[in-house]
C-alpha cells in the first residue's frame, strides 16, 4: 500500500510541473583522456561535431512538439488517476481475502501452487488470486513477459515491489488496460497472448564467456580506477546478469548447481530481448516516480524503464531538452568541480567498461553535462540517487540508444 501510495503521489505531481533548478551536474564524458590541468571537462559527449551542432540549434521546442508533451503529460495523469489505491498485485496481500475457489472454466488456480524455480515451473507458473508478497516463480514469469513487451522491471529478480508495479502499470497503459499496477488475470492473459517464446531458456557457457576480459575487482577509489587497462565485468555471473538482464544474485538462485566456470554448462537464462520500437518521438523523465517514459509521433507510450533521476542534492533539471547523440564505451572525465570523489582534487580520466560510473553508455542532451546512461550497479535502479542524469539498467540504456535519434525530445517532470 505505500508503494502503491508513493507511486500515486509522485505521478500526482506531473501537472504541477513544479521547477526545480539543478545545481550540481552529473561529471562529463570524453572520448579521450583528460590533459591535467583541467578545471572542468568542456565536451561531454563524443558524438559527431556536426549532428551535435545541428542537434543543439535545433532545441527550441516546436508548437507540435508542445502539443505532444502536453498529451503525453495528460496520459500519465490519466495514468495515475486510473490507479487503484486497494490493488493488491506488484506488492500483493499476504494474505487470502476469500476463501479459495475452483473454476472449469479456466485452468488458471485460485490457490497458491508450490514453488518451483525450475525451468519447467517457471515457464508454467501461472496467476493465481492473492498471489502475495516476495519471490515467487510467477513474478519471475510476469518480470520476463514485461521485459519482452517493453515494460521493463529493471534487473529480472521474480519479487514483488515498486519496480514490478510500475512495468505493471505501463504495461497497461499501452495496451489499453486500466493502468493500476494491478497484475489481474486480464493483465496476465494479455501478457501471455503477447509471448512466442518461453520466457525462461537453457543457456550453454562458452568459451568466449569465460575469456572475458575480466578484472580482478574494481576499486572504488576514482584514482585507482583510472590506472586500469578497462572496467570490464569482474565474474561470469556479472556479465551474464547483464546479457539476460537478470539480478545475479536472482541466476545464482535459479542456478545452485552450476560453477560458472566450465565451457559447455548449461545454466538456466531468462529469455528476453533488446528491440524497442523505431518511432521514438518524445521521453518523459519522470522524477518523482523514477521512470522514463517513451512515446511514439502518435503519442502512445511505447516503452517505460526503471530510472534513476537525480538526487536531494544533485537534482536533475527541469524543463525540456534534446538528445545530440550516443556515445558508447565512453571514457569518464571525473572533474571535482562537479562533485568530490573520495579525496580526489583533481580530475581523471576513466577508461570504458560496464563498471564505470555512467556504464557502456551515454546519451547526451542539449543540457550540458546532462545524459542518460548505464550504470554498474543494475539491481538499484529507481532506488538510490545519481548526480543529476537518469540512470539506466546498462541493458536498458543500449536498448534506447540502439534507437534514439538526435533531435529527440526529453522532458523532465517532478
Amino acid at each position: 500500500m505505500f508503494v502503491r501510495s508513493l507511486l500515486a503521489m509522485s505521478l500526482s505531481c506531473i501537472i504541477a510541473n513544479v521547477a526545480l533548478a539543478a545545481s550540481t551536474t552529473e561529471q562529463p564524458i570524453t572520448p579521450k583522456k583528460v590533459s591535467a590541468p583541467v578545471e572542468d571537462p568542456i565536451d561531454p559527449l563524443a558524438v559527431d561535431a556536426a549532428s551535435t551542432a545541428k542537434a543543439q540549434a535545433q532545441t527550441q521546442i516546436t508548437a507540435q512538439e508542445q502539443n505532444d508533451l502536453n498529451r503525453a503529460s495528460s496520459t500519465l495523469q490519466n495514468l495515475q488517476k486510473a490507479e487503484d489505491p486497494n490493488a493488491n498485485s506488484g506488492i500483493a496481500a499476504s494474505e487470502p481475502s476469500a476463501p479459495a475457489k475452483t473454476t472449469t472454466a479456466s485452468k488458471t488456480s485460485t490457490t497458491a501452487p508450490a514453488v518451483s524455480w525450475t525451468l519447467d515451473g517457471l515457464n508454467n507458473a501461472e496467476w493465481y488470486e492473492n498471489i502475495g508478497k516476495g519471490q515467487l516463480p510467477v513474478y519471475a514469469r510476469a518480470h520476463v513477459m514485461l521485459n519482452n513487451a517493453h515494460a521493463s522491471p529493471g534487473a529480472i529478480d521474480g519479487m514483488s515491489g515498486k519496480n514490478t508495479l510500475k512495468a505493471i502499470a505501463s504495461f497497461q497503459q499501452m495496451n489499453g488496460l486500466s493502468p493500476t499496477g494491478d497484475l489481474t488475470k486480464e493483465t496476465w492473459d494479455a501478457l501471455v497472448a503477447k509471448q512466442t517464446k518461453p520466457a525462461f531458456i537453457e543457456y550453454t557457457i562458452t568459451d568466449a564467456d569465460l575469456k572475458g576480459p575480466y578484472a580482478e575487482s574494481i576499486p572504488s577509489d576514482y584514482a585507482l580506477q583510472a590506472k586500469m587497462k578497462g572496467l570490464y565485468y569482474t565474474r561470469v555471473t556479472e556479465m551474464l546478469g547483464e546479457k539476460f538482464h537478470i539480478d545475479e544474485g536472482f541466476l545464482k538462485k535459479l542456478n545452485p548447481k552450476a560453477t560458472f566456470k566450465k565451457v559447455g554448462e548449461k545454466v538456466i537464462v531468462p529469455n528476453v530481448r533488446n528491440d524497442l520500437p523505431e518511432d521514438i518521438h518524445l521521453i518523459i523523465a519522470h522524477k518523482g516516480a523514477k521512470q522514463l517514459y517513451l512515446f511514439n509521433s502518435r503519442n502512445q507510450m511505447v516503452g517505460s524503464f526503471p530510472a534513476t533521476i537525480g538526487s536531494t542534492d544533485t537534482p536533475s533539471p527541469t524543463g525540456t531538452y534534446k538528445v545530440v547523440g550516443v556515445a558508447r564505451n565512453p571514457w569518464y572525465s571525473y572533474s571535482p568541480s562537479n562533485f568530490v570523489q573520495g579525496k580526489n582534487l583533481k580530475p581523471l580520466s576513466l577508461p570504458p567498461g560496464p563498471n564505470a560510473p555512467v556504464g557502456n553508455i551515454w546519451i547526451g542532451l542539449s543540457k550540458k553535462s546532462f545524459g542518460i546512461h548505464g550504470t554498474p550497479n543494475p539491481s538499484l535502479i529507481s532506488k538510490t540517487a545519481s548526480h543529476g542524469c537518469i540512470r539506466l539498467t546498462n541493458w536498458d540504456a543500449n536498448d534506447l540508444g540502439n534507437k534514439v535519434r538526435a533531435g529527440v525530445t526529453v522532458k523532465f517532470l517532478e
